[in-house]
């Protein structure tokens, strides 16, 4: 996601009894992917204890667009290098045919926490578990590794 700060809100109001809300753009997708025909949005919570190697790789049926609220997070989609997301910053991911590798906690002594939305396409899943053949059949679609 970019951090593109080109989108500034000010809300004026005036009937307010105090200051207005301040806004700032955390992230953005330009050119993000359309969400599925028909898709449902859900948010959801995730919370990593420390060392949790997070969900096995996986697909989404939709695009997600998350945050990290706490901690550090390791975040690897097909094709990308595998990144440290940290507490304040963003992530996306397409979904459809993308591998999500990784999105465990990436520190060995406290909780880190994401808040993920993702737009699921009707009657499927929010998540599906990649199999093993299908990783080693795709295995030259990941980003070298250090």
């Amino acid at each position: 996601m970019s951090t593109d700060h080109t989108h500034v809100h000010h809300l004026e109001n005036p009937d307010r009894s105090g200051p207005p809300p301040k806004i700032d753009v955390v992230g953005t997708v330009p050119g993000a992917p359309p969400a599925p025909e028909g898709a449902e949005a859900m948010t959801i919570l995730v919370t990593l204890p420390p060392n949790s190697p997070g969900a096995p790789p996986h697909r989404h049926s939709g695009p997600a667009f998350g945050f990290v609220i706490r901690g550090a997070i390791d975040f690897e989609l097909e094709g990308e290098p595998a990144r440290v997301v940290r507490a304040g910053e963003t992530f996306w991911e397409p979904g459809g045919d993308v591998i999500h590798y990784q999105d465990g906690n990436h520190l060995a002594d406290e909780e880190s926490a994401f808040v993920v939305t993702m737009f699921c396409a009707p009657g499927q899943p929010m998540l599906t578990v990649v199999s093993p053949e299908e990783l080693e059949a795709r295995r030259d679609r990941r980003a070298p590794r250090s």
